[in-house]
């Protein structure tokens, strides 16, 4: 394509290109992708079944980085009963270093980055290899992904495909193939990595227009995936009309397929209350959301909340066990650790840890009991009700309750000290259960045939948080 014109038709082009090369992929065999729970679109459905996600995954190059062995990381995904998986689609990496990280998925080793775009024959990219032709694919990229899907799906795992990132430093932009001197087409000649995703540049458009289209296409069988538009645009001087533009792309796109998948808008870091929220957007997504109050901040907005990224509170587990059972009670409805355990070579989630985070597989033991717990409840019927806390635990310890009145309480305790708690439940014979959130076991049962008001509970000896379950007597079902 050296001799290719710009004749102001290059969207056109691409367009064609993008609807000729891109087939629908068979991935599901006709099941319907993940959606909003139809009773509660707090929560998800997927395979006919009430989905809260859940996760402790590789940090975002499993598919860009060509080394990383995917079929192990699934495995150890669903042994460990993880259920959700975060990938950047390769318009973005990082180098070695980046962030303080090291064996850092999103930085491939020299020349292994596959991304959509097909290579060309000219030498010249930044981290070796040929320099990449935007107008054509790469049918090995494909290949991969489809492959990833797959077998994130065999094992029980869903993917949030995160279509963009922004370009946090001049460093990041000098490994993107969008950048004019990693492409054979002069796409990317803006003046700075913050004109990227404003919608300035045709050509820039143009490119990134046609990437959602043929990614949108080849993964429409899939079941098990939902999109992102862009990886905190809080960065990065990424505009909200931009991502908006992307979102309906997506839109318009499975418009003309037979299925429709979710779209994630990563809104801000710990919290914000959204205004005006995108109506093609289902899943509003925030990073660092500790305390939760995002989630209440939101909640009549009627979408799933994830708190989709953690880190920089140190090394150790705890501080993310908290964030976790603290943002499900609230009532949100995904939450993905940042595991740095995953690694090349360290695929099974058991490589040190050189990292702003946690992880490890005794992390992801202690989110499968948070899974388990959620699990035995019908959470699809309950809400966030705080109100029926009646006592003041101890100076920096919170309660949060999630309730179907008089029926089933999901209380999770976040803090040293609490010695009782007063709740206020109608009428009812209980079984009540205080679960340790690092065993899963319980640490005191008992019935209680409750005349309504207010019931006192004392609670177990704990060290840092402690869980209860409540739920009626008389019979095994909600």
């Amino acid at each position: 394509m050296n001799g290719f014109r710009w004749r102001g038709d290059f969207r056109r082009w691409l367009a064609v290109v993008c609807l000729i090369s891109g087939l629908v992929a068979t991935g599901a065999q006709g099941r319907e992708p993940i959606q909003l729970h139809p009773d509660n679109p707090h929560y998800f459905q997927w395979r006919g079944e009430p989905v809260i996600l859940i996760t402790s995954g590789e940090h975002y190059g499993g598919v860009l980085n060509s080394d990383f062995d995917y079929q192990t990381y699934f495995q150890t995904l669903g042994r460990d009963k993880m259920n959700l998986t975060r990938i950047f689609s390769g318009a973005y990496c990082e180098g070695p270093g980046d962030f303080n990280i090291k064996n850092n998925t999103l930085a491939p080793a020299k020349g292994r980055l596959i991304c959509p775009w097909a290579r060309s024959d000219q030498d010249g990219y930044a981290n070796g290899g040929a320099r990449f032709d935007l107008t054509k694919w790469d049918p090995q990229y494909f290949a991969r992904l489809k492959d990833f899907i797959t077998e994130a799906g065999k094992n029980g795992v869903v993917v949030e495909y995160v279509l963009f990132c922004p370009f946090y430093k001049d460093a990041m932009w000098n490994l993107s193939p969008m950048k004019a001197s990693n492409n054979i087409n002069g796409v990317g000649t803006v003046k700075s990595r913050e004109d990227v995703y404003t919608l300035k540049d045709e050509k820039l458009t143009a490119v990134q227009e046609a990437m959602v289209r043929k990614v949108v296409t080849e993964l429409n069988g899939f079941d098990n995936l939902f999109y992102e538009i862009c990886n905190e645009p809080y960065f990065g001087g990424v505009t909200l009309e931009w991502q908006r533009h992307i979102a309906q792309v997506i839109v318009d796109t499975e418009a003309k397929l037979p299925n429709k998948h979710l779209i994630a808008q990563n809104i801000a870091n710990q919290g914000k209350k959204v205004e005006n929220p995108d109506p093609n957007v289902s899943i509003l997504n925030f990073h660092y959301a500790k305390p939760p109050t995002t989630v209440g901040d939101n909640y009549g907005l009627n979408r799933v909340i994830g708190d989709d990224e953690t880190g920089f509170s140190g090394t150790e587990p705890e501080p993310y066990r908290i964030e976790a059972w603290d943002f499900i009670i609230a009532g949100g409805g995904l939450y993905n650790n940042l595991d740095y355990s995953f690694s090349v070579g360290h695929e099974d989630g058991t490589g040190p840890i050189d990292a702003p985070g946690s992880g490890g597989a005794e992390f992801r033991k202690q989110l499968g009991i948070l899974r388990d717990f959620m699990a035995d409840f019908n959470f699809i019927k309950m809400r966030p009700d705080n109100g029926i806390i009646k006592s003041a635990p101890p100076d920096k310890t919170t309660v949060r309750a999630l309730a179907l009145k008089g029926r089933a309480y999901a209380l999770y305790v976040n803090g040293p000290g609490l010695k009782e708690l007063k709740l206020d439940l109608p009428e009812n014979n209980y079984r009540i259960a205080w679960i340790d959130t690092l065993t899963g076991k319980a640490l005191g049962r008992k019935r209680v045939e409750h005349g309504g008001g207010e019931l006192a509970l004392e609670a177990p000896d704990y060290k840092k948080d402690v869980a209860l379950r409540i739920r009626r007597a008389r019979s095994e079902s909600q």
